[in-house]
């Protein structure tokens, strides 16, 4: 399978569950975020960073972390290209030649 299609093949199924479970933490902690309760103008702190490490670990997961993925492929590829050996240019010019009296 071509790495771009196992890619997007596998974001579609991997896309539900770490939104499921990405917005079950995220509702979670929400009411420390707002700063609901007594006290919670002192965990309010705590509960932004925890929602924004949540959304930012969301962008992360499904969207950067794919196409890096991708660019070490592609990386890949083009090492194994370079590193192929090339023919010399009197062996290419000879086995053209051959068939000429």
């Amino acid at each position: 399978m071509a790495p771009e299609t196992a890619i997007h093949q596998a974001g579609i199924v991997r896309f539900r569950p770490i939104m499921m479970t990405t917005m079950a933490a995220l509702m979670g902690s929400l009411p420390i975020a707002i700063g609901f309760g007594a006290g919670g103008g002192a965990r309010m702190p705590l509960g932004l960073a925890v929602v924004g490490g949540l959304l930012l670990s969301q962008v992360l997961t499904l969207y950067i972390t794919p196409v890096i993925y991708l660019y070490f492929e592609r990386l890949q590829q083009w090492m194994q290209q370079r590193r192929a050996p090339r023919p010399a240019a009197g062996a290419s010019a000879l086995a053209h030649n051959q068939g000429k009296p």
